[in-house]
């Protein structure tokens, strides 16, 4: 099924695996690339090093394009634009809008540049910076979320920029594509579903709970950082919630203080970060400590195991995903499904 997102990337199938930290890892991406859709590596977790090595052991499973998805705020950003470069990752992908100093460093070196937005105005920003392409992510998507559904937010952006749109937030399935097909994406890109796979490393009691949920099972809490964040429901959720101010300082402290140790992170990068988080937003500084150690509560849970004690995002769509295929066997499922659909709104009577 050629789009023009499959034109824009070299991927055969019109459906992007998104950069989900500790999940996204090179076993996964390179799996998702084979298989002939978008894997997007996620490197916020990662040091510098480790990020070229992940580049390298990912460009060393496949020969399919595949992208890197980075911190736009991140104050080592410029270092990591220039590890794609120099490694020849084919898409870098953005949670937060670039700038345009980044964007015309990326076009230059030939890198397609996919940043990802909440808001029509944000696309229309980055569109007219030069992005190539725009991921659009509705309320459904897991992880940090807005307030608008995919299937109004999606026409709306399609509406407002010339460049390929790639739908987010609710997609599983290849009736799903079809769908964002007809709003006028040229693609989708899913973060549950692959998470999901027998190809994603995440501990198998975690892959459970999310199978074990319902789509009431998935909430959007600002507890864990002050902003909306969809996840499964767990123990550490309903803690924070209940949590009073000065207990949910000492608990983003002892946090904080365990991804410094892990991360090689410095109390005053955490700090740099926690206060570019927390500008324009009325964040208590427990919460700010929170944001800026939010990797450390997901490694809990999709690295560690810890689904007691760990964050985990979520799309609703965990609610309604009950198998564990390979990426192969998934992409296949989706564009197989696709076609027939397609060939089921065309058919006669």
């Amino acid at each position: 099924m050629e789009t023009a997102l499959t034109r824009l990337t070299g991927v055969r199938h019109p459906v992007v695996q998104t950069g989900m930290g500790w999940v996204a890892g090179p076993r996964l991406v390179s799996a998702t690339a084979n298989a002939g859709a978008l894997g997007i590596l996620a490197s916020a977790t990662m040091t510098l090093d480790q990020l070229r090595a992940a580049v390298r052991e990912v460009r060393a499973r496949t020969d399919a394009p595949f992208g890197v998805n980075l911190r736009a705020d991140a104050a080592d950003a410029g270092d990591r634009v220039r590890i794609l470069v120099e490694e020849g990752v084919r898409v870098a992908s953005f949670a937060l809008a670039p700038s345009r100093e980044l964007i015309g460093e990326l076009k230059e070196a030939g890198v397609v540049v996919m940043p990802t937005v909440g808001a029509r105005r944000h696309a229309e920003k980055v569109a007219a910076w030069g992005a190539d392409a725009v991921l659009v992510q509705g309320t459904e998507g897991g992880g940090h979320t807005g307030e608008v559904a995919t299937t109004v937010l999606l026409p709306q952006v399609v509406d407002a920029v010339d460049i390929p749109v790639v739908a987010a937030g609710g997609f599983f399935d290849g009736r799903g594509l079809v769908a964002a097909l007809a709003y006028g994406a040229a693609g989708v890109a899913m973060g549950t579903r692959f998470l999901l796979t027998s190809d994603s490393t995440v501990p198998d009691a975690v892959k459970a709970r999310y199978l074990a949920a319902t789509v009431r099972d998935v909430t959007v809490t600002r507890a864990v950082d002050g902003l909306p964040h969809r996840m499964l429901r767990t123990e550490l959720v309903d803690a924070l919630e209940r949590s009073g101010r000065v207990r949910g300082a000492l608990q983003a402290v002892r946090r904080a203080a365990g991804y410094r140790k892990l991360s090689g992170t410095s109390w005053r990068r955490m700090l740099q970060d926690g206060r570019a988080l927390k500008h324009g937003k009325d964040l208590t500084w427990s919460q700010v400590l929170l944001a800026a150690n939010t990797p450390m509560l997901l490694r809990a849970s999709m690295v560690d195991g810890r689904t007691d004690l760990g964050v985990m995002a979520s799309g609703q769509v965990a609610g309604v995903i009950d198998d564990l295929p390979s990426c192969a066997e998934l992409v296949e499922r989706i564009m197989k499904e696709a076609e027939g659909t397609c060939r089921g709104l065309t058919a006669p009577g």
